[in-house]
């Protein structure tokens, strides 16, 4: 069999189609996995950057979280103080109510006292 560029090949128009077909969609697979794969190493470069860069924190940063750790447990402190102060509060209320109540009879016994003479 000679083959030269005179050469015919008989084929069914369909099988043509369906092999056009596949080479195309076995490009546009090709170069949407490679699209994809281009897309997850530019993702992993840019966390490995951000990575290495909170890393190297220095000293300057270091010290901040210090104080940010200190700040936070003296806040804690305050709202524990503070949560002590509502409940002082309603104490102080009811002591005050009594001690009116308390006045309030202290004052009526003196008008009983006056009233017998002594």
């Amino acid at each position: 069999m000679e083959i030269s560029d005179k050469t015919t090949i008989g084929m069914p128009i369909r099988n043509l189609i369906a092999i056009v077909g596949s080479v195309g969609m076995g490009v546009y697979s090709y170069f949407g996995i490679l699209e994809r794969l281009n897309n997850i190493e530019t993702r992993q470069t840019l966390f490995e950057a951000d990575l290495v860069k909170a890393a190297d924190q220095t000293p300057v940063d270091q010290e901040q979280f210090m104080l940010l750790e200190f700040v936070s447990g003296q806040v804690e402190g305050v709202v524990e103080d503070l949560e002590n102060m509502a409940h002082n509060k309603v104490n102080i209320m009811r002591l005050q109510t009594d001690m009116e109540k308390a006045l309030n009879d202290i004052e009526s016994l003196k008008d009983k006292i006056r009233a017998n003479g002594h």
